[in-house]
């Protein structure tokens, strides 16, 4: 762990041989960590110079594959607020068309029950797995019954899906994902795209600890990992699984994923590894703006970091520790060993930092003050420890800001040292926490309790522009033959030509266009119901500000100004409506037949 091992020059000096006793033993100690925490990175330098020994001719040019169908897993408890987001936008994004969403949903949740069938009903591909019980119980009994449902589909449609993807209802799907999986699975039976967090402002300390830790462990730690032939841990998101993997394991224990787990995803890449199937890490590549990896929001406060925290130690490394021993090879041992240490150098590094703060405050006031450092010790060889250690996590420090730069940019990268002394802090409370829930469940002989983290999605303005052209969306729909579009494309230039020209020939209905659009998009297609509409609603923006952007007001919902149009809004429309609401404007798309109800209704008010 990162600390700031110059603390322990600190020590009272009150003649008494206890002081240097400890000291020495906490610097070894933080010395040896110090140390081992640069084995990943000797590990990658090492790969990375054998590679380049190799003077191996580069490989050929790939050869896009089949399309293996693939099964994209989505749990769900209290998600309705970001669920139908989530689902539409990445339906927009990827660009793979053997694919199908399954997103499971607990039937004492009526909300996110609520959207996830409506998601069902606008969309083919979109699958429901509702629970037979009351939720919430754990992510891994959510997802056993939507493999059940996966299930089911095969046996009513008789299809097969090859690869099972697991995500959250918080995810950004990179585009390529899908692909990069489906290539991968042709030699691996488990395949982990990158996780990174969405960039968020230097003041949120608490996520940036999170952009921190993954920038550095997604470059450097994950690849060293199948580098030494070890196991490869699931990030629990982008995550692809080979179908036959997940049978056997059916097969084996009655359910795919253990419910009993706080982290199904870790403990089923140890599994993997056992069993001697191939797993691999995609490397973390930036050397593109647009960089392949999942993204997503982690907790932006401490309580709430904590939670997750506690739950992953819990999981990685006492529940691992408790069922897998520290059987295997040196390799699964030794990261056995890094996944478990954290146990005891979380709080160590706290420590370390409260001596080294106390410390410099008390060094500050005795050169105030011109006495004596009552805090100095005399034993020369337990400074020289304490600079050697300090050397290193100088060291550590700077590799994190460079892994930082290279995905977040240099100012964020300038905020890691105070960001590591935020994150000793919540590590070592999620450590201690971890311990003390674990034991506290071994005492008392009852199980250990799902800690969910609250999720959050972006706002459609926010979200990367990763949307599919409207002519690749119908004719992956089947609405349009590849040659009727070639055809139609020697008369427009932009995709509101092409819809208007569509709508016009009656080459498509209203309604399909509608879905199209929306697929393509992102953004929710609806039907105003125009009893259900206010006159101070529709005339709640001017007449010509609706008329430029053509869009109609129809209804207040939650806080936000509902507004309705044809045509999907360029980002800036939503910056200019500020001007003339105060509330925060969401878009949904209508027909066209739909959108002129709605102007005669304001026309007879």
């Amino acid at each position: 762990m990162v600390h700031f091992s110059a603390a322990l020059v600190i020590a009272p000096d009150i003649g008494v041989a206890f002081w240097p006793f400890l000291l020495r033993a906490l610097a070894n100690l933080l010395l040896l960590s110090g140390i081992d925490d640069l084995a990943p990175l000797l590990i990658c330098v090492v790969h990375w110079i054998r590679s380049a020994l190799a003077f191996s001719k580069p490989p050929p040019a790939e050869t896009p594959g089949r399309e293996r169908r693939i099964a994209i897993f989505v749990p769900c408890w209290k998600e309705s607020d970001v669920i139908a987001n989530m689902v539409r936008h990445n339906l927009a994004a990827i660009r793979y068309r053997n694919y199908d969403f399954f997103l499971g949903a607990y039937p004492n949740d009526p909300a996110t029950v609520r959207v996830v069938q409506n998601l069902r009903a606008n969309y083919q591909n979109v699958h429901v797995a509702v629970c037979p019980h009351p939720g919430p119980t754990s992510k891994a009994d959510c997802l056993n019954w939507i493999y059940c449902r996966m299930s089911e589909l095969e046996e009513e449609r008789g299809i097969k899906f090859d690869t099972v993807v697991l995500h959250d209802a918080e995810d950004l799907i990179h585009p390529e994902a899908l692909h990069t999986i489906n290539r991968e699975r042709a030699v691996h039976a488990m395949v982990q795209v990158p996780v990174l967090p969405l960039p968020t402002p230097f003041r949120e300390m608490t996520h940036g600890i999170y952009c921190d830790e993954f920038a550095e462990f997604q470059t450097i730690d994950m690849p060293a990992r199948g580098y030494c032939g070890s196991f490869i841990p699931s990030n629990g998101v982008g995550t692809g699984f080979a179908r036959h993997i997940l049978q056997r394991l059916a097969r084996e224990r009655r359910k795919v994923f253990d419910p009993s787990s706080l982290t199904e995803d870790y403990e089923i890449g140890v599994y993997i590894h056992q069993s001697g199937f191939s797993q691999v890490f995609v490397p973390l590549r930036c050397d593109t703006p647009d960089i392949m990896a999942t993204r997503e929001y982690f907790p932006r406060k401490v309580k709430l970091a904590i939670r997750q925290r506690t739950r992953w130690v819990t999981g990685n490394a006492l529940q691992s520790w408790e069922r897998y021993g520290w059987r295997g090879p040196l390799s699964t041992k030794y990261w056995f060993w890094r996944d478990r240490k954290g146990l005891v150098a979380n709080p160590l590094s706290f420590l370390t930092n409260l001596l080294f703060l106390t410390g410099l405050l008390t060094f500050l006031w005795s050169l105030l003050a011109h006495r004596h450092w009552a805090f100095a010790v005399p034993q020369g060889e337990i400074v020289r420890l304490c600079w050697m250690t300090s050397i290193l996590q100088y060291f550590r420090i700077a590799l994190r800001m460079v892994c930082v730069a290279r995905i977040y940019g240099i100012v964020f990268a300038l905020g890691v040292p105070l960001r590591c002394l935020h994150g000793n802090f919540i590590n070592s409370l999620a450590s201690c926490s971890a311990i003390g829930r674990f034991t506290k469940s071994k005492l008392l002989r009852q199980p250990l309790v799902w800690l969910k983290t609250e999720h959050a999605y972006p706002a459609h303005a926010a979200l990367p522009a990763h949307g599919r052209d409207l002519s690749d969306v119908l004719v992956s729909s089947g609405i349009l033959s590849t040659e009727g579009l070639l055809a139609l494309n020697a008369h427009v230039t932009s995709a509101n030509e092409l819809a208007d020209l569509l709508l016009n020939q009656k080459i498509v209905s209203d309604g399909e266009l509608c879905r199209a659009l929306s697929l393509q998009s992102g953004l929710a297609a609806t039907r105003v119901e125009l009893g259900e509409v206010k006159q101070r609603i529709l005339q709640s923006l001017p007449t010509h500000v609706q008329e430029h952007f053509g869009i109609i007001p129809y209804r207040v919902e939650a806080g936000k100004l509902m507004v309705a149009g044809t045509r999907v809004p360029s980002p800036d429309v939503f910056e200019k409506l500020k001007a003339f609401t105060l509330l925060p404007v969401e878009f949904q798309l209508v027909t066209k037949g739909n959108f002129e109800e709605l102007q005669e209704l304001r026309r007879t008010f």
